[in-house]
């Protein structure tokens, strides 16, 4: 059975904790770190960055980051609500981490009036594509910066 998963603003008492999250070596290619996650939300504020922690209990396993409510026709942007980022920790995965995370994620987005979800992938052995499947993600025949780009429909 899964623990407990919720997600949690990332703090300054959490954050160092936060950013020890690491995929393994082979998944690099396909996400960004925590610690570059949150830089790049600094730098991008009108990309309407909102990021949480994943907790298990009360360990730290993942991250996830948005795009929220972003304006229609925003530069830069697939959608008014797009899943930037999203990673379990190495050694916290295979236990239903990134699968309860997500199942939040969408329900957080659907509560705030979002109709659909987008996100994007680099294709790949060992790329996140089932993962993505098995919640209804379909590709939108788009490519955005070498990355299939996917549509979930929340209605």
């Amino acid at each position: 059975m899964t623990a407990h998963v919720e997600l949690r603003e990332i703090t300054d008492d959490n954050r160092d904790a936060v950013c020890a999250v690491r995929v393994r070596p082979d998944q690099k290619k396909f996400v960004a770190s925590v610690k570059k996650s949150l830089k790049e939300a600094r730098k991008k504020p009108q990309l309407s960055p909102w990021y949480r922690a994943v907790y298990a209990d009360d360990v730290p396993v993942g991250f996830v980051m948005l795009n929220w409510a972003v304006p229609p026709g925003t530069r830069g942007v697939l959608g008014s609500y797009v899943l930037w980022r999203l990673l379990v920790g190495a050694q916290f995965q295979r236990r239903g981490y990134g699968r309860a995370a997500l199942a939040q994620v969408i329900e957080l987005v659907r509560a705030d009036g979002g109709t659909e979800l987008f996100t994007s992938y680099q294709p790949g052995k060992g790329e996140p594509w089932p993962f993505y499947r098995g919640f209804g993600f379909q590709p939108t025949g788009e490519i955005d910066d070498g990355e299939i780009v996917l549509r979930c429909a929340l209605t």
